[in-house]
């Protein structure tokens, strides 16, 4: 059975917190016996590093916690990604902001600010961009996006799982 209901991660570069999301995402997913029902990618809206691996920071931080990044590769958000996925998540309201400006109208209610998942933050509540700041900051982009990933969770297994 091919996964019925996609997920695309966005952040600006494709690099850090998106390829994060995107890895996190994955292995609660298997965890929560949810991966063949769900797709999950990522994408940057910016072209700066089309075809690079996420940043060895975010691997590096990643890895410690048991999620493997090393395969993914960035790519710029493109206009039939609106279509293609269901979920289009953002790491800062920027990013929801440009989004919905490029999107088609009818579609625009499939974006979201990821951290808006989280059940202890208020919404509207952004992912950091660790680019230029300390290593900590990879550790405390994964603290966010994992508990975004657990809130996202439970909304996708209520959605995609039969009652009963």
């Amino acid at each position: 059975m091919s996964a019925s209901f996609k997920v695309l991660m966005v952040c600006t570069g494709n690099i850090c917190r998106s390829p994060t999301a995107e890895g996190v995402l994955r292995r609660k997913l298997a965890d929560a016996g949810l991966d063949r029902l769900v797709q999950v990618q990522s994408a940057g809206m910016v072209d700066y590093h089309s075809g690079s691996p996420p940043d060895l920071r975010a691997q590096q931080a990643a890895a410690r916690r048991g999620y493997d990044l090393s395969r993914q590769r960035a790519r710029k958000l493109r206009g039939n990604d609106f279509e293609r996925f269901d979920l289009l998540l953002g790491m800062e309201a920027e990013h929801v902001e440009l989004m919905v400006e490029m999107c088609p109208g009818s579609l625009s209610n499939r974006i979201r600010l990821l951290m808006d998942y989280s059940p202890r933050r208020p919404r509207g509540t952004e992912v950091p961009d660790p680019y230029y700041g300390a290593p900590t900051g990879f550790e405390r982009v994964l603290d966010l996006i994992e508990e975004a990933c657990d809130g996202l969770i439970n909304d996708l297994r209520a959605r995609l799982t039969p009652p009963g």
